[in-house]
């Protein structure tokens, strides 16, 4: 089995230009998967996750330079690939022009029809159940459920108080289970 690079390591090869690509395809073989998984849950699509993730990397090797280490390497490419995915979401609700209901109704319909997906009755409902929710509860959800991340690392990525993000995934919960109680 391969030893793991640490991101101190990583992070003084990329500095240095004549490791700077080994340490890049590093970086990605490292978090490539974390992140895909991150972005697809946000953007639904395994297409517009590939697209979006081939983004974030770009943005990565430009800006890994200016990368100052007051935060995790991880959590600053987390916070990346969120801002990436939130934009790419709002870039294609405007080339829609739909509403609310409308871009959620297109995201129910992405997800059943993928076929990346192959979940159970209840993992395909608790997924359309979350597409229903505003998209900012539906990021703080999908970053607290499914990443299991501290409330105090959500701030720091999204920029938000603790407790707005608290609040943000409680008012989620709540709508996900009345979601299963008038969908039963």
């Amino acid at each position: 089995m391969k030893e793991e690079i640490s991101d101190k390591d990583l992070l003084t090869r990329f500095r240095s230009e004549s490791t700077r690509n080994l340490a890049f395809s590093l970086l990605i073989e490292k978090y490539q998967k974390r992140l895909y998984w991150h972005i697809r849950r946000l953007v639904i699509d395994h297409d517009d996750a590939d697209d979006v993730i081939q983004e974030v990397f770009i943005k990565v090797w430009k800006n890994l330079d200016n990368f100052r280490e007051d935060s995790l390497l991880y959590t600053w490419l987390y916070r990346i690939a969120t801002n990436e995915s939130i934009t790419f979401l709002n870039r294609q609700k405007m080339r829609a022009s739909e509403n609310f209901e409308d871009h959620a109704g297109y995201l129910v319909d992405k997800l059943t029809d993928s076929i990346y997906v192959d979940g159970n009755h209840i993992q395909m409902k608790l997924q359309r159940a979350i597409l229903t929710l505003p998209e900012k509860q539906r990021i703080v959800f999908n970053i607290k459920y499914f990443d299991e991340m501290k409330y105090e690392d959500m701030s720091e990525i999204l920029g938000t108080s603790v407790g707005a993000l608290k609040a943000s995934y409680h008012h989620a919960v709540k709508k996900i289970e009345e979601y299963f109680k008038q969908n039963e």
